[in-house]
């Protein structure tokens, strides 16, 4: 059987050929072996195969003595959720996000929705089938139910606001025709927004190209709408959305960094002293936040097994990456992709500024370059080459993910890909755009073949 689905934080591949029932039905009963639960849940999301390969998962737990809670369609946060807060043994979301149409995939958790990645558990579910060693079926089959969780998932989402705080703001939403849109519709009524919707009903077929906003060409749509419309802000989610990108009132698209520092204000100024976890790629205006309003910033690997990971260890209030996920205590230390549109759009309505306003000054003080991808085959000798080229003018020389070295007036990121042979750049100077400019071009040259 092809394995090669298996990857350092998931599960995902093309059908059928790395993915199909088949494989899928394995899962479940390898899940078991490893996890020995009791209940767990089982969601969906919005692709053509994902229903028969819920099934297939489905079969394989309750011939190993499982007890399936079914959820239906949702967000991989709706997994989260409805195994932390009905206090079940694990759940398993399939799914592919923002991969191609002929993709589905599966992301994992166990008890408390703590992940499962390759460090602690996938190579080991992965063995038991390679090894055909998977146990023999339970004598006693276990059952699948329904399970119903969107009022307490409703509820839920809308305690991270105070309503009475809000106010009518004009708000595009882009679903990319994934899961979003249902989901907006249930707090539409809760909320004194008014939504324009673009591609809004859920569809596997993607007829406006499969959901991923963090492609330019994936942008236009969004943004005209803005423009067209006079909109306040708009929000675009990936198919799972897990992942919620934001678009101020002129169109442009905001990048996640400066999100993660807005919403580490919101939450030190409801509990100051608090820590936020952040990622290595971009880092001074995250630091500098925190530290202004009496927090503690946590440094930790890019990835969302080792973000949850070290928010549990240091108890961490919040955590973000710049690439648009979002981790909250109170959510099980898990990312939401809903989570942080309710509270931005609720600082703008208690500040009653934009958003562009809200993030302008932190965008001069910490301009950046974008993530920078570079196909090329040996990161590890690229990564050796920029070391020794800037090691004696760094004044911070960094391997919590990759290599970041900081010089006094500007620092970069270079990381090489878990699952494809690129080279990541991320370069941010301090209050000059020119510079940074300038820096990332240097930087480029020397790693480019």
């Amino acid at each position: 059987m092809n394995l090669s689905a298996f990857k350092a934080y998931d599960i995902r591949g093309r059908i059928p050929a790395e993915l199909n029932e088949a494989l899928a039905y394995d899962i479940g009963r390898a899940y078991a072996a490893f996890v020995k639960p009791k209940i767990v849940a089982v969601g969906r999301d919005i692709r053509l195969t994902s229903a028969t390969l819920a099934d297939a998962l489905s079969r394989g737990l309750m011939d190993s003595g499982c007890e399936v809670r079914d959820i239906g369609l949702c967000g991989t946060e709706g997994v989260y959720f409805a195994t932390f807060a009905y206090g079940l043994d694990g759940g398993i979301m399939v799914t592919a996000s923002h991969n191609p149409p002929d993709y589905n995939g599966m992301k994992l958790v166990r008890e408390g929705s703590r992940p499962i990645s390759s460090d602690t558990g996938l190579s080991e579910m992965r063995s038991l089938i390679a090894r055909g060693s998977l146990p023999p079926p339970a004598a006693q089959a276990g059952s699948a139910t329904t399970l119903d969780t969107a009022k307490r998932y409703l509820e839920h989402l809308l305690s991270y606001v105070d309503r009475r705080r809000l106010h009518k703001l004009k708000v595009v939403v882009n679903a990319g025709n994934g899961g979003a849109g249902l989901i907006v519709d249930q707090l539409e009524p809760h909320l004194p927004f008014e939504f324009i919707k673009l591609q809004h009903a859920p569809d596997g077929t993607f007829p406006n190209g499969v959901p991923n906003p963090m492609l330019e060409e994936n942008q236009a749509v969004t943004a005209e709408a803005v423009r067209r419309s006079g909109a306040d802000v708009a929000l675009a989610w990936d198919g799972d959305y897990d992942r919620c990108f934001f678009f101020d009132d002129q169109g442009r698209f905001i990048d996640g960094y400066y999100l993660v520092g807005l919403l580490a204000e919101a939450f030190l100024k409801r509990e100051p002293g608090a820590r936020i976890v952040h990622d290595p790629r971009l880092t001074w205006n995250t630091i500098d936040i925190v530290r202004r309003f009496g927090g503690e910033p946590v440094l930790c690997k890019s990835g969302h097994a080792f973000i949850k990971q070290r928010m549990r260890e240091v108890d961490a209030l919040y955590g973000g990456e710049m690439s648009a996920h979002h981790y909250f205590r109170a959510f099980s230390y898990c990312d939401s992709g809903m989570i942080p549109w309710l509270l931005v759009l609720e600082v703008m309505c208690e500040r009653g500024l934009s958003l562009s306003e809200l993030v302008a000054e932190r965008m001069r003080l910490f301009p950046i370059s974008g993530e920078i991808n570079r196909r090329l085959d040996d990161a590890k000798s690229v990564l050796a080459r920029a070391e020794q080229h800037y090691k004696s003018s760094a004044i911070v020389v960094d391997y919590t993910d990759g290599l970041s070295m900081e010089f006094p007036e500007w620092r970069f990121n270079l990381r090489g890909s878990n699952t494809e042979p690129l080279v990541r750049l991320n370069v941010e100077a301090r209050a000059s755009e020119a510079l940074m400019r300038d820096k990332t071009a240097e930087v480029l040259r020397l790693i480019d073949p």
